[in-house]
């Protein structure tokens, strides 16, 4: 037999194990792991590299609407350029409708967006804001008939957060049809109540974003909406955790049985409020939601991914300009930290720094690296046996990491649209040096290779639903 493409020499994450093998590779797939494969149309020697299952990103903010004269600095092509060269090969951004814009002219507004722009593969989340008739008895139940089967639901943010009976009717949409249900759980009603006494005293700056969405207020709605799912019978997941004691609500449900499935993100492990503390106008390039704790609960966090309590670790890749009226310096934003566009760019950074900060410093293991940021993803949101995992059957999507490579972030060298990086001059051991998907290089030493060839991934249930 003669593959495709052989990888030679790697050290190979496959589930539980870190084994040194060859990866054979025919049409698109990993077709055998093992020593001494025989020919191969194109070789790749990655001795000294580590292989390890491209990352999905289920988390990022793509061409999104965001208000009135505010634009997000990331279409697809710029968003899965950047994904590429960060280690990924499946992104998951969330389809947000526009007002008077049905779901599913939503869903096909946003496939002409990314359609022949995407450098890896795609999948969509749906944003449910409206909880007419038509949405939960015609749209939701025709797109998750379409392989678009988790869907998110707020707590917060005007024109965004449902009720408690609002949310509770999408949950009982998604267990009649088995689709995941991801929470942002914040509550909108404390923060109005904080934003206001906060700008009445004159606290206008970037850092009182973060004073006035304190722990708990995370706190509190991951509590209510692990109740709303207990009522409702349905698995939750609850999307990027910032603190402990939010986490705790989450392992004390696990405790009753419940099925809760935890997020966090590379801002809650390296980034603090202290952030967005600084001088001028600096700290609105910090502004996101949940905002970056303390470094106490950068503790807690970092227990939680190294004790198992968290399932995903992603990027929550929200980005925006910063030197530009369209994006953070929108009109009003150094009036009042109110007008600030939410979310921060990171796509590209979320792997590197996990694994310096996780991998490289004995935090984690490769196996779980692999797990949190892959393989989970792949189970949760219904693209199992196909992505995630570096196993025989499976796409070939596999980046190649140089454990000893070491450098700083640098804005310059990163492929978003934002005009900035949160992390700025952080040093990072362990960088991937190529990225494969479906068996062809994508991106090499933080670059991009070739056209954009990613697919769009219709999905199945979630692997513990079905």
């Amino acid at each position: 037999m003669t593959y495709d493409l052989i990888i030679r020499g790697a050290r190979v994450v496959t589930g539980a194990e870190v084994v040194e093998c060859d990866i054979g590779i025919r049409e698109g797939r990993i077709n055998a792991l093992g020593q001494d494969l025989g020919p191969a149309d194109e070789v790749i020697d990655a001795t000294g590299l580590i292989a390890l299952p491209g990352g999905i990103d289920s988390h990022v903010h793509i061409a999104q609407p965001s208000g009135p004269g505010i634009e997000m600095a990331d279409d697809f092509a710029s968003a899965t350029r950047s994904a590429a060269c960060g280690g990924n090969t499946t992104v998951m951004p969330f389809c947000l409708p526009e007002d008077g814009v049905t779901l599913r002219q939503a869903v096909n507004d946003y496939h002409a967006k990314a359609d022949g722009q995407c450098h890896v593969d795609v999948s969509f989340h749906l944003i449910i804001k409206d909880t007419d008739a038509q949405t939960l008895g015609q749209d939701l139940p025709a797109l998750f008939a379409a392989g678009y089967t988790s869907f998110k639901v707020f707590m917060t943010y005007a024109g965004l957060a449902l009720s408690d009976r609002e949310i509770l009717d999408v949950m009982d949409v998604a267990k009649a049809h088995k689709a995941m249900v991801m929470v942002h759980a914040e509550n909108e009603d404390a923060i109005e109540f904080l934003r206001d006494k906060a700008e009445a005293s004159g606290n206008t700056g970037p850092v009182h974003h973060a004073r006035t969405r304190p722990i708990p207020v995370e706190r509190e709605a991951t509590h209510r909406a692990i109740s709303l799912a207990e009522i409702a019978g349905v698995p939750l997941t609850i999307v990027h955790v910032s603190n402990g004691a939010a986490l705790e609500e989450i392992t004390r449900a696990r405790r009753r049985g419940l099925k809760v499935f935890a997020e966090t993100c590379p801002q809650y492990i390296t980034l603090t409020a202290d952030d967005l503390d600084r001088a001028g106008f600096e700290g609105a390039k910090y502004v996101c939601s949940p905002p970056p704790r303390d470094s106490a609960e950068q503790a807690a966090i970092w227990a939680g991914l190294e004790q198992g309590d968290f399932d995903l670790f992603s990027s929550d890749h929200c980005p925006f300009r910063f030197a530009d009226s369209a994006g953070k310096d929108a009109q009003g934003a150094r009036a009042t930290f109110r007008n600030i566009p939410n979310g921060i760019p990171g796509v590209e950074t979320r792997l590197p720094i996990l694994f310096s900060e996780g991998v490289m410093k004995g935090r984690i293991t490769l196996p779980r690296f692999a797990a949190i940021t892959a393989t989970n993803h792949a189970r949760l949101y219904g693209l199992a046996a196909r992505k995630g995992a570096i196993c025989v059957g499976a796409d070939a999507d596999i980046a190649l990491w140089d454990p000893n490579l070491t450098k700083p972030i640098r804005q310059t060298d990163l492929h978003h649209g934002s005009d900035y990086t949160p992390w700025e001059g952080f040093e990072v051991t362990g960088w991937p040096v190529r990225t494969l998907l479906r068996g062809q290089t994508v991106a090499k030493d933080g670059e991009i290779v070739g056209a954009a060839t990613g697919d769009y991934l219709s999905r199945s249930a979630p692997e513990f639903l079905i």
